[in-house]
């Protein structure tokens, strides 16, 4: 009797010890249920990000993507106050002052302003409607300037800007440049589709009508979508007194000044087909309207492709691809484009013009796709010299660079397009009055990707 009193004095305390262990496996369960959740509202708000960006292109780049429709518009209806001339420069000035408020717009809202990003969007997409809408009642062409190419563009800056920190926060280092390419991707969707919508719109009605439109279009597709979208947490400071300042220490080395260099060049080319193709097409080869549009869109659609296709480049594991590397795949090969399809077009050759706009509009197009790739190689600098770096900031800074080019280009366009008409360069399109259009475009392809030359003379002199 005593021995087993013993016994069941000794298998008490057991008993006791499972309480805790149950209570401790109770905790995981709950602890893990808990991170599960986490990660699903991370991955819900992540997909939401993506695709609020990816539909945000459409009222951000799909009036300036497709002025060429209206350029060719003006020239034949021409109805306003003020030199026709003058509207050679809407789109490349639209494209660059949305570049060029870039830099400032990404520097006020990466950490700063972050909880303000979501009413900037919202403004920005007021701003552009409403300039949209005011541009429809212009009677002289400084006023389409200032509406579309100036307040416009500074509104889809304000949706653009904010947006994209955002995106860039939400996806990390492996798979950034993936997501910059599905959004680029997007807008080229939308260059492809809009100069189609735009012509039939401007067919039916006058551009003041179409405008109206687009206006709605506009709206109904930028208010409600930012709403989808959310600064990542950890961007948020929890006092906005004590917010981390940007660091600027990468601006003391060399590497961002040669891709900064290259990307003005080669955007320096990059906006004159956007905005004398469809006109080149019409006044020089011939061709319809309808044709000359069909060849607008395909400028864009193979950027569907090549935008991902090079952000894929930029971040493969399996055949890894330096960021030089990339850039001068994409800036020599639409050199050769440039210089052997566009400039060998003759009167009624569709056929060249159609591969010219394919294969012009693939390598071009996808060359700020390389951006995640050049943003990478940025940050593994920063990280060998133990200096904190800003990618936001840095994506900021390359949109400004673009700026520059689109600035610079639109400029040249007009003084060139004058002196191709006064003098012959020889043959086939070369001898048009947008020969050195041509020319101009081949040149700043082929320098947009000089920076390999850069990594070749640093070896070089490491050997």
């Amino acid at each position: 009797m005593a021995r087993n009193e013993d016994i069941s004095l000794r298998d008490s305390p057991r008993s006791d010890v499972g309480e805790p262990e149950l209570h401790d496996a109770e905790q995981n369960v709950s602890n893990t249920d808990q991170a599960n959740s986490r990660q699903w509202e991370s991955n819900r708000r992540r997909a939401c990000v993506l695709v609020g960006c990816a539909i945000l292109q459409l009222p951000i780049w799909g009036f300036a993507m497709s002025f060429g429709v209206f350029q060719e518009y003006y020239s034949n209806n021409w109805t306003l106050k003020g030199s026709q001339e003058l509207t050679g420069i809407i789109g490349t000035t639209s494209n660059g002052v949305m570049y060029l408020s870039m830099p400032f717009l990404f520097a006020l809202f990466t950490k700063r302003w972050a909880h303000r990003r979501q009413t900037a969007a919202l403004c920005g997409a007021v701003l552009a409607c409403g300039s949209f809408l005011l541009s429809s009642f212009s009677t002289h062409v400084w006023q389409l300037v200032a509406t579309q190419g100036v307040m416009a563009a500074l509104g889809c800056a304000l949706i653009y800007s904010p947006t994209t920190l955002s995106l860039g926060e939400w996806f990390t280092t492996s798979n950034r440049a993936v997501a910059y390419g599905v959004a680029l991707s997007c807008k080229s969707i939308v260059g492809s589709a809009c100069p189609f919508l735009l012509r039939a719109l401007l067919d039916r009605y006058d551009f003041r009508m179409a405008l109206r439109v687009w206006t709605a279009v506009a709206a109904g597709t930028s208010i409600p979508v930012i709403y989808l979208l959310s600064a990542h947490p950890s961007s948020i400071s929890s006092s906005p007194h004590r917010t981390r300042k940007i660091p600027w220490q990468f601006l003391r080395h060399r590497t961002f000044y040669i891709y900064s260099i290259a990307n003005i060049i080669q955007s320096c080319g990059y906006g004159i087909p956007q905005t004398y193709l469809n006109t080149y097409a019409h006044e020089v080869t011939l061709l319809s309207q309808t044709s000359a549009t069909l060849l607008l869109t395909l400028f864009n659609i193979p950027g569907i492709i090549s935008s991902s296709f090079f952000g894929y480049l930029s971040d493969n594991k399996r055949f890894p691809l330096s960021a030089t590397t990339v850039t001068f795949i994409s800036a020599i090969s639409s050199a050769l484009s440039a210089f052997l399809f566009w400039g060998l077009t003759s009167k009624g050759s569709l056929a060249l013009l159609i591969l010219f706009s394919m294969t012009f509009g693939f390598f071009a197009g996808g060359y700020s796709a390389t951006w995640g790739g050049v943003i990478n190689e940025l940050e593994n600098e920063a990280a060998q010299r133990n200096e904190a770096i800003d990618t936001g900031m840095l994506y900021g800074l390359l949109n400004g660079a673009r700026g520059i080019g689109y600035v610079s280009g639109g400029l040249a366009g007009v003084p060139l397009l004058k002196a191709g008409s006064t003098s012959s360069m020889g043959g086939y399109g070369y001898g048009t009055a947008y020969g050195p259009l041509i020319i101009f475009t081949g040149l700043s392809s082929v320098f947009g990707g000089w920076g390999l030359l850069w990594k070749w003379k640093k070896l070089l002199h490491c050997v």
